[in-house]
């Protein structure tokens, strides 16, 4: 059977056979797709700040605590619509809360609607995605035609009618189904894209060598699936994981300004945002720090999947 790094699949016969010894002395060692990817990585200066932002935003979603002294619930109304200052660096809001403290405690929802809508997304889309292009006629047209439906759904509009469907007038859901509901609207709406990028690099990669000598020798469907296709392919799905994560990040500040996303009892970027609505006029701190946040968030995702998306092109070097 031909080795799979060796043939293709996401660029990876032709990053195996232009390797270079940079030490120019003894033989030349073959490395992998990814361990080049890695070292290419390494060399970007965009890269390595975006991942420094976004390893400090997880460690805030992690432990708050470590870098406020209040709790997001600190309330002091002698001080409300106060402007940033030494005591309280991002200023209070109308209701005298600390919005340094808030923005703070509000990251970890922000950051758990990201992660797990990219999750369900390439999770659902690269099985049909995979299924679809690998078994090709029939199967593909009816996938690929199922998801131009949910591709063809307005984002905004969709998302309203599916969280005002679940959330009926008087209803109090918990924070998790909250954030739930978040996901599952999101992810549902958006798989089709990754459904394609899967689709179409399993198209290209069940076409080479590797892939026909193991179907030849008999090889199962599972396994030419998850041990030839999948390895394979996963590289585009995976540049669209990074840069669809800030994106959802952006779409939960969205759906929660508009008043159908993440709201009370859960805090987060979107929620402090729409809770500056009214006020941003006279009290801009409300609205400026919560989306500072936001877009440094969203830009490091999107320089970070730049960064990794050129890493894994060998054409691109």
């Amino acid at each position: 059977m031909t080795d799979p790094n060796l043939v293709g699949g996401g660029g990876a016969g032709a990053a195996e056979l232009s390797r270079v010894d940079d030490s120019a002395t003894g033989p030349q060692k073959p490395r992998s797709l990814w361990s080049d990817a890695w070292r290419q990585l390494r060399r970007k200066p965009a890269v390595i700040a975006s991942a420094v932002i976004i390893l400090l935003i997880v460690l805030i979603a992690i432990a708050p605590g470590l870098f406020s002294s209040r709790e997001a619930g600190f309330s002091d109304l002698t001080h409300a619509n106060e402007g940033p200052s030494a005591d309280a660096w991002f200023g209070y809001d109308n209701q005298g809360q600390d919005v340094y403290a808030r923005t703070i405690y509000g990251t970890r929802a922000s950051v758990l609607v990201g992660v797990f809508s990219t999750l369900v997304t390439v999770l659902l889309g690269s099985v049909i995605g995979i299924v679809a292009g690998y078994y090709g006629r029939i199967v593909d047209s009816l996938l690929s035609r199922f998801g131009d439906i949910f591709a063809g759904l307005p984002f905004v509009l969709g998302a309203i009618v599916i969280l005002t469907t679940f959330n009926a007038p008087g209803a109090n859901p918990g924070a998790v189904t909250i954030i739930v509901q978040v996901v599952c609207s999101i992810a549902v709406l958006s798989w089709p894209v990754s459904m394609r990028i899967m689709r179409s690099a399993t198209l290209v990669a069940k076409q080479l060598d590797y892939v026909k000598a193991a179907r030849g020798l008999g090889a199962s469907t599972p396994r030419i699936i998850f041990r030839h296709l999948l390895p394979n392919t996963i590289a585009p799905v995976l540049v669209y994981a990074t840069i669809a994560l800030g994106a959802f990040i952006g779409a939960e500040a969205t759906l929660a300004y508009l008043g159908i996303g993440v709201r009370a009892p859960v805090i987060s970027w979107g929620v402090l945002i729409a809770d500056s609505r009214d006020y941003f006029r006279n009290d801009p701190h409300m609205l400026l720090f919560p989306g500072a946040f936001v877009t440094l968030t969203v830009l490091a995702f999107v320089m970070l999947g730049d960064g990794i998306r050129d890493a894994l092109d060998p054409k691109s070097r």
